[in-house]
């Protein structure tokens, strides 16, 4: 578990696994993310904690990896305080295997609110990337899609897909799990088939609806970082989770420079007089 550093929180509403979930990374990024989504909430992700897991990448690519994880709309860095009285802060980084837009990742941060996983969310592919998605799947589709999968006797077509998604989509802000949806909507089927998958599964989900949540508590205070530096911002200065000077200078994870630094110079003439002062000493 990650104490104190930044531990893996799941960003919610994120579509099911699949093969070409990273297929639009680099084969570095592609390697990391897959093994960061493995990963249990809770468990370190830091730069150190990656290079031990792995054999392939060191302290300094993991973090460079990590900082185009953010650019790519994967993952963002959290401080919050979780009490008012002594001020207690645990820091989190929050790692989407769905990529996310900064708008999403902003509302998200700052209102608990994740929307729903579809390709609107999604960033917006910088020069020279693209993801690899030719239409809008929402989890709620996508649940619906897998049913037939898991049991063929659920399998759905693309319109019976769309016309029950938004009873899906009920079940998944209700706290579902996609998991749980498929296990739900498969159990108990008739041993001699179904004869109408579209109006069973209707069926079902209205009966097997899980029951409202309430919706968690937010953090008194949740403070957004810099993924390459660390430092606090707001949300809007934030481009790809990187404050300006870390897009810019390309100075991500470096320390800002010390401005009380001396020359070499300023160090020589001090080593002047200290010899000096040393000379007047012994003479004396």
């Amino acid at each position: 578990m990650a104490a104190p550093g930044y531990g893996k929180q799941s960003a919610p509403e994120q579509l099911p696994r699949s093969a070409a979930d990273f297929s639009h990374l680099p084969a570095r990024e592609a390697y990391l993310a897959s093994l960061i989504d493995h990963l249990p909430d809770g468990a370190a992700m830091d730069v150190k904690t990656l290079a031990v897991l792995q054999p392939h990448y060191g302290q300094m690519a993991c973090r460079t990896a990590l900082n185009n994880l953010s650019t790519a709309g994967h993952l963002r860095r959290v401080r919050e305080r979780i009490g008012s009285r002594d001020c207690r802060w645990v820091f989190r980084t929050y790692f989407s295997r769905t990529p996310r837009s900064d708008a999403w990742w902003t509302r998200f941060i700052t209102t608990g609110d994740a929307g729903e996983a579809s390709t609107p969310g999604a960033p917006d592919p910088p020069k020279g990337r693209t993801l690899n998605r030719t239409s809008p799947t929402s989890a709620a589709y996508a649940a619906l899609a897998g049913l037939g999968l898991a049991d063929a006797r659920l399998a759905l077509s693309a319109a019976d897909c769309t016309a029950l998604e938004p009873l899906a989509a009920e079940w998944l802000a209700r706290g579902a799990t996609p998991a749980l949806f498929t296990a739900a909507l498969t159990a108990g089927l008739p041993p001699e088939g179904v004869h109408s998958p579209v109006a069973f599964t209707r069926r079902r989900l209205l009966d097997k609806m899980p029951p409202e949540r309430p919706r968690p508590e937010l953090p008194t205070t949740r403070v957004i970082e810099c993924t390459g530096c660390r430092t606090p911002c707001r949300p809007h200065a934030l481009l790809g989770g990187l404050c300006r000077r870390c897009r810019d200078d390309g100075a991500c994870g470096a320390p800002p420079p010390d401005s009380r630094a001396l020359t070499a110079a300023a160090v020589h003439r001090h080593a002047a007089r200290v010899r000096q002062a040393l000379a007047a000493s012994r003479g004396s």
